[in-house]
């Protein structure tokens, strides 16, 4: 790859909306839609919601979660999905929340990030919260082959808050500690660095001025668990069109199994979005 993953990023959502699509095969929602939770329904709910949004959004963030409880089974639909989106051009973000020390991130850097793997996404979401610096090996591959990684700072879970929130030894906030370590990261790239953040939907702007990131976010919490549009837009209010990526996940699955009903609800939340964003 070229481009850096925030370059690529940024003219993806320019050119097809700002809306991220997750897919989320939870045993809940496959039997919402009247399926077994097994591997088959597994594969058919998640190319299903592929298919459906394929044409309509910039990206698509899997839950590997959901997949990793089948086994060597559910990666092999995922690895199935991940190829189908990216022969349709659909950027990936694998939401898989890994994060260790040492050589551990870097089989996780290999796994994610790297040109060779069947699991190989354009950024991965990593947490920093065994020491960002534990990441390197995540970032600096991520770097080297072209990808990103959107770094934990502000979840849209409200039981995260009170280690976010607490305070450095310099008085910092956790969450602002870690937005400065990613804009540190970002500094030496021309545009938008491959480095993001993670800050969710539901909670508060934090006192970090997030227009110094230069980086991409990843938006959380919209939909379901109650953030709006417009609560993205007051956040992000001075943000470069481009640099936030809300992500819809049950608001828009609970619409199959209809392809076009999931069709339909994706191009309400994009152009949602769109309207407040751009």
């Amino acid at each position: 790859m070229d481009e850096n993953f925030g370059v690529r990023l940024q003219e993806h959502l320019r050119e097809r909306g700002p809306l991220c699509v997750g897919i989320d095969p939870s045993k809940e929602m496959i039997e919402s839609w009247g399926r077994g939770d097994n591997v088959e329904s597994l594969e058919y709910f998640s190319l299903a919601v592929l298919e459906a949004v394929l044409d309509t959004v910039a990206v698509i963030k899997p839950q590997v979660a959901f997949f990793e409880r089948f086994g060597s089974e559910g990666v092999r639909v995922l690895e199935r999905v991940m190829s189908d989106a990216r022969d349709a051009h659909v950027m990936i973000v694998a939401d898989a929340k890994r994060g260790d020390v040492g050589s551990t991130n870097v089989g996780y850097a290999q796994a994610w990030l790297d040109d060779a793997s069947p699991l190989r996404s354009d950024a991965v979401t990593a947490s920093p919260y065994l020491g960002v610096e534990s990441l390197a090996p995540m970032l600096d591959k991520a770097q080297a082959s072209g990808r990103g990684v959107f770094v934990l700072t502000a979840t849209s879970n409200a039981e995260g808050r009170m280690i976010q929130d607490a305070r450095t030894r310099d008085n910092e906030t956790v969450e602002d500690f870690v937005l400065g370590a990613v804009r540190a990261r970002n500094a030496n790239f021309d545009g938008l660095g491959p480095f993001g953040a993670v800050l969710g939907a539901t909670r508060d702007r934090p006192s970090f001025d997030l227009t110094t990131l230069r980086g991409p976010f990843l938006v959380p919490g919209v939909g379901f668990q109650g953030a709006t549009p417009e609560n993205v837009a007051r956040i992000f209010d001075r943000c470069t069109p481009g640099t936030v990526l809300p992500s819809v996940s049950r608001a828009i699955l609970q619409a199959g199994p209809e392809r076009s009903a999931l069709r339909d609800a994706a191009r309400r939340w994009r152009d949602d979005l769109s309207e407040v964003l751009t």
